[in-house]
């Protein structure tokens, strides 16, 4: 049995001293697809990519822009061959946005987001695209992943602060047949995924979306902080985000957790 492990990380500002950890963490959960967010164009990110590179996930494609290399953007990181794809209906947020088709066993198509704050006046135009794209989606399999900013209120968040525009967006995903895999797998589970750093709520702003098409190979999903060896009791000692971990299934029948990685 084959089971592609995808990993989407929100690494925080394109990961800084933390890039050795960040690296010995996706290393540890074994990943063969990694989607970053709050990737750049400095050093430590490039760095990283080399190391991910040095461990097998040598297929890259990136949104960094080479005249703003400290703008937050994405990295795509696989084992398998990547090509870049586009589509009409697309947020127009190159930094944040990144569409790919997976050359695997079953092939499909990741769109890699990170959606921007509703303070920078973005955040709905960005919801607007992506929501358009999948509901007139006609490319087979396929998912989309990364950091979100968005939740559904009194279930993703402490505060109740998610709106119903917010809330809007994530069940027209869902009646467009995107289904929100950790709710599917864990129902209404409490797990945040980023604490604001003042109050300290908390909100789960990582998800994954994944349409009917490719449904069926997801055996797996759940979220996990990353843990730095100097620092083993913080929670955000490599992120402020925990990680998105989702297993699917390449080969025989799917649909089922039969195997999954440490």
């Amino acid at each position: 049995m084959v089971i592609m492990r995808l990993i989407s990380w929100n690494i925080r500002a394109g990961g800084g001293r933390r890039i050795a950890g960040i690296a010995a963490q996706l290393q540890h959960w074994q990943a063969d697809l990694v989607a970053l967010q709050e990737f750049r164009g400095t050093a430590p990110s490039q760095q990283l990519a080399q190391d991910l590179a040095d461990l097998g996930l040598s297929c890259q494609l990136s949104t960094v822009d080479p005249a703003s290399p400290a703008t937050n953007a994405l990295l795509l990181a696989s084992r398998y061959p990547l090509r870049a794809t586009r589509a009409a209906a697309a947020p127009d947020n190159r930094p944040r946005w990144l569409l790919a088709r997976i050359a695997c066993e079953r092939p499909f198509i990741i769109g890699v987001m990170h959606v921007p704050n509703a303070v920078s006046g973005r955040k709905a135009p960005f919801h607007d695209a992506v929501l358009h794209l999948a509901q007139r989606w006609r490319r087979g399999p396929a998912l989309f992943v990364g950091d979100t900013n968005t939740g559904i209120s009194g279930l993703d968040d402490v505060t109740h602060v998610f709106s119903a525009r917010e809330e809007a967006w994530m069940h027209g995903l869902q009646a467009a047949g995107w289904r929100d895999v950790f709710r599917d797998w864990h129902g209404d589970k409490r797990v945040y995924t980023w604490y604001s750093p003042n109050a300290g709520n908390g909100f789960r702003l990582d998800q994954a979306f994944v349409n009917a098409r490719l449904m069926d190979q997801v055996s797996g999903i759940h979220y996990a902080w990353g843990i730095d060896d100097h620092a083993p009791t913080r929670r955000d000692a490599l992120s402020d985000h925990a990680a998105l971990i989702l297993d699917l299934q390449m080969d025989g029948k799917a649909g089922q957790h039969t195997r999954g990685k440490g």
